[in-house]
C-alpha cells in the first residue's frame, strides 16, 4: 500500500491555490496557557467553509472527472459543507448524506447554504456511509470520501505544508483525529521530521483503538465531538500512514474539551468547534506535557458550531 508523497501534496497545493484560503497562524506566549513553551495555532477554522475539509474536497474534484450526476458524500457536517461549496463553485450538483443521530442544525444549515442537497439517514454512521456509497453506485455521481482516498489525504496534507511555511520548524503538532484523513495527510507531509500527535475523545477514540486492536473495528461515536470526529473506522490509506508515522495517540474526556474551549476563548478570543478544541485539550488537560524549548503547533481544525457551545 502506498500513500501520498510530499510531491503529491505540493501538487495538490498548486491545484487548489486560489480556491481555498491561506489561513493565518497565531503565536501565543507560554504564560497564556501556563505552559513551559509558547504555542503556534494554525487557524484553519477561518477557512472558507469553516474547516480544513475544503482542501480535500477541491483536490478530489479537480483531480477527477465529475459526471453529469454531480458528486455525493457522507458527513457529520464539515466534509458535507466543503463538498457542497466546492461542487457549487465548480458548477456541479451535490448530495450529502448525514446521520440523523449526530446532525447539528448549524452544520446542516451550512451544507444547504453552500448548495448541497441534504439527506438525513437513520441508524449509525456506518449505515450512513453505506447509503451514500449505494447512492453513488445507483446515480453514477462521483463519490467524494471524507477521508479514505489519496486525493483527500493529499488535499488535507496541504494544511501541513502551509503551516510549515508560515511557522518554520515545528517539533510537535497536535491534531484532532476522526476518520484519519487530516492526520494522515499531515503525517504524509511531515514524515519523520515532526512528531505528529493524535488527540481524540473517549467517545471518538477510533485511532487509539485501532492501534490497540487493529483497524477492523466499528466505532459508534458519542459525546461532544461526535459530529466532527465520529468516523466509524480509519480509512485504509489513512491507517497505512498512521501506522508508519504516528506514535502517540491521546484520549481525553469531554470535560477536558469544554475546558480547553473556555481557555481558548478567555486567552485569545477565538471560538472553534468541539473538534478544534480537542487538540488544544491535550495541553490544557496535562495529557501532553511539552519540554521547555519544544516548538508546539496546534491545529484548530474547524469552527462550525454554535458560538457558545462550550459555555452551557
Amino acid at each position: 500500500m502506498t500513500y501520498p508523497t510530499p510531491e503529491d501534496i505540493a501538487a495538490a497545493a498548486a491545484r487548489i491555490a486560489g480556491r481555498v484560503r491561506v489561513t493565518p497562524v497565531l503565536q501565543v506566549e507560554a504564560e497564556a496557557f501556563g505552559l513551559p513553551c509558547p504555542l503556534t495555532f494554525k487557524l484553519e477554522h477561518t477557512q472558507v467553509t469553516g474547516s480544513f475539509k475544503v482542501r480535500g474536497a477541491f483536490n478530489n474534484m479537480l483531480s477527477r472527472d465529475v459526471p453529469p450526476a454531480g458528486v455525493v458524500a457522507a458527513s457529520g457536517g464539515n466534509h458535507g459543507a466543503a463538498v457542497a461549496y466546492a461542487a457549487t463553485s465548480l458548477g456541479h450538483a451535490s448530495r450529502i448524506f448525514v446521520p440523523r443521530a449526530i446532525a447539528r442544525e448549524e452544520k446542516l444549515r451550512r451544507m444547504r447554504d453552500f448548495g448541497g442537497e441534504v439527506i438525513l439517514t437513520d441508524g449509525t454512521v456506518a449505515d450512513c456511509m453505506a447509503e451514500y456509497a449505494a447512492s453513488a453506485e445507483e446515480t453514477g455521481a462521483l463519490s467524494v470520501h471524507p477521508y479514505d482516498t489519496d486525493w483527500t489525504l493529499a488535499g488535507q496534507g496541504t494544511v501541513a505544508r502551509e503551516f510549515e511555511e508560515q511557522a518554520g520548524g515545528l517539533d510537535t503538532i497536535l491534531v484532532a483525529t476522526g476518520g484519519g484523513g487530516l492526520i494522515g495527510g499531515i503525517a504524509a507531509w511531515f514524515g519523520d521530521r515532526v512528531n505528529v500527535v493524535s488527540v481524540e475523545t473517549e467517545g471518538t477514540d477510533t485511532l487509539a483503538r485501532s492501534l490497540r486492536e487493529g483497524p477492523d473495528i466499528d466505532i459508534s461515536a458519542t459525546g461532544i465531538a461526535a459530529g466532527s470526529l465520529g468516523g466509524p473506522r480509519l480509512g485504509v490509506t489513512s491507517w497505512e500512514v498512521i501506522r508508519d508515522r504516528v506514535k502517540t495517540a491521546l484520549v481525553l474526556p469531554d470535560e477536558a474539551v469544554f475546558e480547553a474551549a473556555r481557555k481558548l476563548w478567555e486567552t485569545t478570543r477565538l471560538v472553534g468547534e468541539p473538534g478544534a478544541a480537542v487538540a488544544l485539550a491535550a495541553l490544557t488537560s496535562g495529557a501532553y506535557v511539552p519540554a521547555k524549548d519544544e516548538r508546539i503547533g496546534v491545529l484548530l481544525c474547524g469552527g462550525n458550531a454554535d458560538v457558545d457551545w462550550f459555555a452551557t
